[in-house]
């Protein structure tokens, strides 16, 4: 429900006074950056002294999720491929992939990329697309 004048939405179980005191309340919890638990033994713990820290690539000096096999750049394509693409898109040939790819306001390097792909070939997923363009896939 709206309140005339100030547009604010308030909760259909009480009235926008009564939201702004318990707004008031959670506003340092909120604002504080901390976690928000009421017990302190809930509250995540870092790793100890004698722990090694936690790391998603403890041989490697991986810092963004690169799986293996394939490069960053790769990793970029494929995001932007399936940025523009939706599920819908699929199975479709390259011209259709082109064509909705132009339909969802991608950028010229996408339509440009997805306009290399073989004539004649249908497409299921972004993953074939990706390998039918060359580059790697992971797995």
């Amino acid at each position: 429900m709206t309140t005339p004048g100030d547009g604010r939405q308030e909760t259909g179980t009480h009235g926008a006074r009564v939201d702004d005191v318990l707004a008031a309340e959670t506003e340092g919890i909120t604002r504080s950056g901390r976690e928000g638990r009421a017990h302190e033994s809930r509250e995540v713990q870092p790793s100890g002294e004698d722990q090694p820290d936690v790391d998603l690539a403890p041989d490697s000096t991986l810092t963004g999720g690169t799986p293996v096999g394939i490069d960053a750049a790769t990793v970029q394509l494929r995001t932007e491929l399936a940025r523009w693409l939706d599920r819908a898109d699929f199975p479709s040939t390259g011209a259709d992939l082109v064509e909705a790819a132009r339909d969802h306001r991608a950028p010229d390097a996408v339509a440009d990329e997805l306009a290399r792909l073989p004539a004649g070939e249908s497409y299921r997923t972004v993953g074939e697309v990706v390998r039918a363009l060359g580059h790697g896939t992971e797995g």
